[in-house]
């Protein structure tokens, strides 16, 4: 760990944290994996494998176990994502969102369980309004989507 970041997400896996650990390293630029810790004869897990995982992603720390069964992801944890372009959106959705399950509103669960939030920096433009009337166009047109879609939440802002 850096003395940079005080706090850092860690994910607790099955027995996927380093396939996980590549795939999301792979899918968002300025993203490494740092450090591969492996399991001793002290165990718990077999000795040689997988215990930890440190990476980084777009420049934030991340650090991975390989714990076992007893934990699972759940929807009260999500890691948001700010896009700024449709086309980083799209990009994200789909690579996150390959083998896992679609939400509403710019949720995904990705293939490890793992909650993802993908969210045009439009959005919260648009809802940071005094205009009370805007603000509800924009929400109700975003309760309608899946994957958030920039053009369709501006025109909502318009009242079109």
């Amino acid at each position: 760990m850096t003395a940079t970041q005080k706090i850092v997400t860690f994910l607790w896996f099955d027995d996927q944290a380093e396939e996980a650990a590549e795939h999301y390293t792979s899918v968002f630029d300025d993203s490494r994996i740092v450090d591969v810790q492996r399991y001793t004869d002290a165990g718990p897990g077999e000795p040689g494998s997988v215990m930890t995982v440190t990476f980084e992603l777009a420049g934030q720390r991340f650090l991975a176990l390989n714990g076992g069964p007893h934990f699972q992801f759940t929807e009260a944890i999500s890691l948001y994502v700010n896009c700024e372009t449709q086309e980083e959106v799209d990009e994200l959705w789909a690579r996150l969102g390959e083998g896992g399950q679609e939400d509403q509103c710019g949720w995904l669960k990705d293939r490890y369980g793992l909650s993802w939030q993908i969210i045009p920096t439009v959005l919260h433009e648009l809802m940071d309004t005094p205009d009370r009337a805007l603000a509800a166009r924009v929400m109700q047109a975003m309760l309608g989507m899946r994957k958030l879609d920039i053009e369709a939440l501006e025109a909502a802002a318009r009242g079109e």
